[in-house]
């Protein structure tokens, strides 16, 4: 068994976290690799999105020095709870409200989340029981973060309503991932029929809503770019309207333009 730890670097309180998990891996006699990261939020870039991308990448790496099969990570279901009511505030489509899979690969890691069905009480029991002590991280009280403010403020209204809404949301998560595997399906079986990069003709013989989950798929697999509704809304319009050899396409999605190249799209990177 080996133990990875990410210091982000963010916090006073982050040395506390390391000699924690040192402290804890000597009791258990368990190896431990540490990886100390720059993990500051790019301009327009969420604090929360910058550490996760740097922790992530850090985790892969330690990972793949040590030859581990698995990174096995520690969420568990009021995080998942928490992840489908921050979708559903943002308006989230289904790929949010899915939440957090107990397993998937990044970077060539594979990793696993195998608590996401218990409570954060269940496993604070646990550790009393076994005479373990853990770290409440500060950052956690500070409710400028918008996960936060749904941990302290709407989370407990939720579980005085309705006592079992934790489990009630991650079986909706669990509908929606498979809902969404189905949309993935049949967006694969349209690219077959459009080709990919699409032709617009082709877009054209399918109904709306399978001309915009066709998209989202091609945009998302071979450029990894996702249009805003708005952005979405349009594109279908002219895609609609592009019934003439001379009709031009032109639209902003992310950091790029889709463009008409010839009878097809094209996804074309800002320079």
């Amino acid at each position: 068994m080996l133990a990875l730890h990410v210091h982000h670097g963010l916090q006073a309180a982050a040395d506390g976290f390391e000699a924690q998990v040192r402290g804890l891996c000597d009791r258990h006699g368990i190896a431990l690799r540490v990886s100390r990261v720059d993990a500051r939020a790019a301009a327009g870039q969420s604090p929360e999105d910058a550490a996760r991308i740097a922790r992530y990448a850090a985790l892969a790496d330690l990972a793949r020095d040590a030859g581990a099969a698995w990174v096995l990570l520690a969420q568990h279901l009021d995080d998942q709870a928490e992840t489908v009511l921050l979708a559903l505030s943002r308006g989230a489509g289904l790929p949010g409200l899915a939440a957090m899979p107990e397993a998937f690969e990044r970077e060539g890691v594979r990793f696993g989340r195998p608590w996401l069905g218990l409570r954060s009480q269940a496993l604070r029991d646990f550790l009393h029981g076994v005479g373990e002590t853990f770290i409440e991280d500060p950052s956690n009280a500070d409710l400028r973060f918008t996960r936060n403010r749904i941990r302290r403020v709407l989370a407990p209204a939720w579980a005085e309503a309705f006592e079992g809404y934790r489990e009630a949301l991650s079986r909706t998560a669990a509908h929606a991932a498979q809902a969404q595997r189905l949309l993935d399906e049949l967006a694969a079986m349209d690219l077959a029929h459009t080709g990919a990069p699409p032709s617009i003709a082709a877009l054209q013989t399918l109904s709306r809503d399978r001309q915009s989950n066709a998209l989202r798929r091609w945009l998302r697999g071979a450029h990894g770019v996702a249009p805003s509704a708005a952005q979405l809304h349009e594109l279908l319009d002219q895609i609609d309207a592009c019934r003439t050899r001379g009709h031009a396409i032109r639209l902003r999605v992310a950091d790029g333009f889709l463009v008409r190249d010839g009878d097809r799209l094209a996804f074309t990177p800002s320079v």
